[in-house]
This record gives structure tokens, sequence and C-alpha cells, in this order.
């Protein structure tokens, strides 16, 4: 078995252990429901992969699931075209 010659100080094995740490996953939004996904992978939550239906996620639940699932897809859809862009006479009424 082999021997080691010197005897490693804390400081010389923690400096060496400083780069063996876990990284965070990098996520990115879904442009359909907003939630975090693995870039480069379908959307769990929806089924969608640079806007088209990949997975039909509403086909595997039960009737009380899709209608749920179907209730928050339709409000983040509201919330999404209720998002456009402030025009200045907007703006001047919220001043007053």
């Amino acid at each position: 078995m082999a021997v080691p010659k010197h005897r490693h100080t804390k400081s010389k094995r923690n400096k060496v252990r400083m780069h063996l740490y876990v990284k965070p996953a990098v996520l990115a939004l879904c442009k359909k429901c907003k939630s975090k996904v693995l870039p480069y992978t379908v959307c769990q939550n929806c089924g969608y992969y640079k806007g088209q239906e990949i997975i039909n996620v509403l086909s595997k639940l039960t009737k009380k699931e899709k209608k749920q699932r179907e209730k928050e897809i339709k409000t983040t859809e509201k919330e999404e075209k209720s998002k456009s862009p402030v025009t200045m006479e907007e703006l001047s009424r919220t001043r007053k």
C-alpha cells in the first residue's frame, strides 16, 4: 500500500477541494407557461418545445386534473395578453 511522503496541511487540502462543489443548474423559462425548464428540453408542465406541442400533457390526466390544468393555462395566456406596452396617455393618467 502506498504511503504519502509528506503530511498535507488543511489549507492545502481545502485549496484542492475548493473547485469540487456542485454548481446550480442553469434553468430557462418555458415560453408558453413561464415555468423553469432545463434548456433544450420539453416542458413537463405544458408539453411545448420551441412553440410546438410535443407531448399532449392533458391526455394522461383525469377529468378533474384536466379542468384545473386548462384553467391554469388560460389564466397564464390572459396575463401574457394583458402585458401590452404602456402608452404615454396611460402613464399620465396614473400620475394624477
